[in-house]
């Protein structure tokens, strides 16, 4: 499945509402005293987390989001109802920048909560001003406007594993193979402009945009690779045996998680050698011969052979239990 991984959208908060001017009617004394209640609160605005990697999808066609506002001060000294407070459901992941302020909200675990726009403050009734030298205050005061702004949502996937590798490495057909996650596959580079995820038992497999070398300067679909394989778990790291050099194609992505840093390239990391069914059995020992010199967790796969991806399968899951 396609993942929507960035959004922008705008939000509001709720106005306070306004404090109004009311007098106390009694039998004989028509206004016997103040008695305009002070308004309700404007409701604030948050962000919730949700295990929904597919609810930015539903968001993609929602540009405003809005809190409602506080109800007005009352009759007979009674304050008016808060505005209901919005939530809105995003992604675990999610990173939430407010495009005014700058300041940053990042979602990471299960039905976190965060504010991220205060509401406005309710205003203040006639009651509020009486005092024994305004015994009939006519003052009131109107509700504050609710905080409002643009926001950015960038999604960091959470996923268990993250297929890495070169454009052309087999990430969306092993993927498919094994989680039957339909992911778009071509012979040309950069066939996978977006994460796509799939399931293995319970764990979740993401194919990450491929890397070229200079992805950590932003080449490429660097900048929104890393920002996803970041989170995984482990990294499955794909190497085809279509490529003369192992060790090179190899080293080119290892180079780019070791300039961009950010605890990437410490993850457990399992080279998955694609390709078996096109080239001999000589070919494939050579090129596990040369990598474990770097890496000694190796497991070789071919698409067309079941019995092969059954075996890579039991493999991942076995890594995602330890």
């Amino acid at each position: 499945m396609a993942l929507i991984d960035e959004i922008q959208f705008h939000a509001k908060a709720g106005n306070g509402g306004n404090g109004v001017v009311r007098w106390r009617h009694e039998k004989g004394k028509e206004f016997s005293g103040a008695a305009g209640g002070n308004a309700g609160p404007g409701g604030d605005v948050y962000v919730r987390a949700v295990r929904d990697t597919n609810i930015l999808a539903r968001h993609k066609s929602v540009k405003r989001f809005e809190a409602r506002n506080g109800e007005d001060g009352r009759n007979l000294s009674q304050q008016g109802a808060a505005g209901d407070d919005r939530y809105i459901d995003l992604p675990i992941g999610s990173v939430i920048v407010n495009m005014t302020t700058g300041r940053t909200v990042e979602l990471v675990e299960d039905e976190q909560v965060s504010k991220i726009l205060h509401g406005g403050r309710g205003g203040l009734g006639n009651e509020h001003f009486k005092a024994s030298t305004n015994v009939k205050p006519e003052q009131s005061t109107p509700g504050m406007e609710g905080e409002e702004a643009d926001f950015k949502v960038e999604l960091s996937l959470i996923a268990d594993a993250g297929l890495i590798g070169l454009p052309n490495a087999g990430k969306s057909s092993l993927l498919n193979a094994l989680t039957s996650a339909h992911a778009k596959v071509g012979s040309y580079a950069f066939t996978t402009l977006d994460p796509h995820l799939g399931v293995i038992q319970e764990y979740i497999l993401a194919d990450i945009p491929g890397l070229i070398e200079g992805a950590a300067e932003g080449k490429g679909l660097g900048h929104k690779f890393l920002r996803h394989v970041k989170r995984t778990k482990i990294l499955l790291h794909l190497v085809s045996l279509e490529n003369d050099d192992v060790v090179a194609t190899y080293l080119t992505v290892r180079k780019e998680l070791e300039k961009y840093g950010d605890g990437l390239p410490e993850k457990p990391e399992t080279i998955i050698l694609t390709k078996t069914d096109m080239v001999d059995e000589a070919t494939i020992a050579k090129a596990q011969k040369d990598l474990i010199q770097y890496n000694k967790d190796i497991i070789t796969v071919t698409i067309l052979d079941d019995a092969a991806i059954k075996k890579c399968s039991e493999e991942i899951t076995t890594r995602l239990r330890a």
